[in-house]
């Protein structure tokens, strides 16, 4: 008979060398990490890819990020109990920031480039060719964050954009690479 695979184990081991051992020291986000059952967010087959250093596809065109990616992208926005979160695509960073004390709203399907109302904090887990407007639009006013990673080629850069004198700054935060989110992929350049 097979063996059931240990989840809580792999979970354990994800934070200790994944997450820790980059430079994620936000106490909040390794315990949250530790706790939520990734593989309850992948399709049954998928599931051995959970705490795998790799994206992992829950839906077509749709990827919870590397372990590693998330965590430090949850911890460049700074995400503090109480705050409400609209998490774009990213079930896995809604469930980490549910288990921290957070009040989240996910949008998965439909239009996702038009939230509303507003938020503390924004989260995509998929790559964009370019950051909607609306994203930017959706943050409270002076402290919103906005978590997303922004990639034009093969490398992407993940980016925290916050309300900055009647527009947005950017702060590049670290390069990865994940998949780009389903219909967010570059536009085709004309070409003879």
């Amino acid at each position: 008979m097979p063996m059931s695979p240990d989840f809580a184990a792999q979970r354990a081991v994800m934070v200790e060398s994944q997450v820790r051992v980059a430079d994620v020291t936000d106490y909040g986000i390794q315990d949250a990490m530790r706790v939520v059952a990734r593989e309850s967010l992948l399709p049954a087959d998928k599931a051995y890819l959970a705490y795998a250093d790799v994206e992992a596809p829950y839906a077509p065109g749709r990827w919870l990020l590397k372990p590693r990616d998330v965590a430090k992208l949850l911890q460049a926005i700074r995400p503090r109990a109480g705050e409400r979160v609209l998490a774009i695509a990213a079930p896995y960073a809604a469930a980490v920031l549910e288990a921290m004390g957070l009040a989240v709203a996910r949008r998965d399907e439909g239009d996702l480039a038009a939230p509303s109302p507003r938020f503390d904090v924004v989260i995509c887990e998929g790559a964009v060719s370019e950051v909607p407007r609306a994203w930017c639009e959706a943050l409270e006013v002076p402290n919103g964050r906005l978590g997303v990673v922004v990639r034009q080629g093969p490398v992407g850069r993940a980016k925290v954009y916050v309300p900055a004198d009647g527009g947005f700054g950017a702060l590049d935060v670290f390069d990865c690479s994940p998949p780009f989110m389903a219909g967010f992929e570059p536009k085709p350049a004309f070409a003879f």
